[in-house]
């Protein structure tokens, strides 16, 4: 393929990309004219299938396949296909299959549920603030993939289960969103931005914590205690749900069971770039949950599938946006590089525009801090933002009804923590 084909094609990935980002904020729409159709019916199964915000990079990197392969052969097209990396999707899917676990949801409510007890607050608001810091926090340990998976199932039956109020629901998955984006960032292997950079630019896990650490702490704290004190009168409201909630002791898990998980989770994270290593450790998985399946749930195989799809879809779009991201990051100061880097990220996953960085040669110190950060922050204002956004967002959409979450929505929610964030950041 010659350089003016090559062009044309990175132009109409660009136009795809942007289709499917706009794609995402129609989700909402095609749900409701679903419903319009009688159900079951080809048109019904049709919108509902694209009102489904997992499916849609993947659908659109379909298209750009589909039109690669017409265009310059089916060979060209599985050229292309090679040089995207899928490590990062195939990855999620595996940490979050394992950390998804009930040995592990156990162990993480045991843990929290303690810790919420010791604090002189009301119950609830205690356990509100202590999942909404722990959890993201962990994200630095065990990967932001799997402390969404936890934070988010633990919000889920805890709170989003019960008859809370939309406006609490956008504020929590916004605040989770951000706390996620930011809270990887203690260590440089645990977020995927970082990820990226930290081997070029030889960020270790004494630089993250220095840089970045305490301000990611102060910045979820601060987050959490504020939104928990803005909600106080739902979090201490005393429904008959919440009061079994709060009734009920989170069961000491069987540690030996959990240990065993961890270990798993822990060689997956430890080899992380490299596919020929965790998919074998995630096969051996499955056979240990198969020996140990008196203690196990079944798996969360469909919404894991569903995410690494989105991610998938998601890489295969941004190998081409090269075009217009790199020399626009090269071309910007480092204050507006930050508040560049952050509104960009609202539009491509900031892993994606992280990596671009690693390739524009010569940037400063402080240009380096400056598009991270401005990355990080801007991690929870949508869904395609940050890589474990597409987790959290699965599974909690059918907790806001039949419409699902509506992003406009879910950036308003997301707003105040990511200025808060960006404030923090820029001292």
């Amino acid at each position: 393929m010659d350089q003016s084909a090559a062009e044309n094609m990175r132009t109409i990935a660009t136009i795809f990309f942007v289709a499917a980002v706009l794609h995402t904020f129609a989700t909402k729409p095609i749900l409701t004219l679903a419903r319009r159709f009688k159900p079951g019916s080809v048109q019904e199964n049709l919108l509902q299938y694209l009102g489904e915000i997992e499916i849609i990079f993947g659908v659109w990197a379909a298209a750009l396949v589909t039109v690669w392969s017409f265009r310059f052969g089916t060979d060209s097209a599985i050229q292309f296909i090679e040089t995207v990396n899928f490590t990062e999707p195939a990855f999620v899917f595996v940490i979050m299959c394992m950390s998804a676990t009930k040995p592990i949801m156990s162990l993480a409510k045991w843990a929290i549920d303690l810790t919420s007890r010791a604090l002189p607050i009301p119950r609830r608001m205690a356990l509100y603030i202590v999942t909404l810091t722990v959890g993201p926090i962990l994200g630095s340990f065990i990967t932001e993939p799997a402390a969404m998976t936890v934070t988010a199932l633990l919000l889920k039956e805890n709170f989003f289960d019960h008859s809370m109020s939309t406006r609490f629901r956008y504020a929590t998955l916004g605040l989770l969103f951000v706390s996620i984006s930011i809270g990887g960032t203690l260590t440089h292997f645990a977020a995927p931005p970082v990820l990226m950079v930290a081997a070029p630019w030889k960020w270790d896990t004494p630089f993250m914590l220095q840089v970045f650490g305490w301000r990611s702490s102060a910045v979820i704290t601060l987050s959490t205690i504020c939104t928990a004190v803005f909600f106080r009168k739902e979090l201490t409201a005393t429904t008959a749900s919440n009061q079994r909630s709060d009734a009920s002791k989170a069961e000491k898990p069987k540690l030996w069971l959990a240990a065993s998980h961890l270990i798993f989770i822990a060689l997956t994270i430890f080899h992380s770039h490299h596919v020929a290593f965790f998919i074998p450790v995630f096969l051996f998985f499955l056979g240990w949950c198969a020996v140990t399946k008196e203690y196990q749930d079944e798996l969360r195989i469909r919404e894991s599938l569903l995410v690494a799809f989105f991610l998938g879809g998601l890489v295969t779009l941004g190998q081409l946006q090269d075009w217009w991201l790199k020399p626009l990051l090269a071309n910007l100061g480092s204050t507006p590089l930050f508040w560049g880097s952050l509104a960009l990220t609202a539009v491509t996953d900031n892993a994606a525009l992280t990596y671009l960085g690693t390739l524009v040669p010569n940037l400063t110190a402080e240009a380096k801090y400056a598009l991270v950060a401005g990355a990080v922050a801007g991690g929870g204002l949508t869904v395609i933002a940050n890589a474990p956004n597409p987790a959290g967002y699965g599974l909690l959409r059918e907790t806001f009804g039949e419409g699902g979450i509506n992003p406009l929505a879910l950036l308003a929610g997301a707003l105040p923590y990511t200025v808060l964030a960006a404030a923090v950041f820029l001292i």
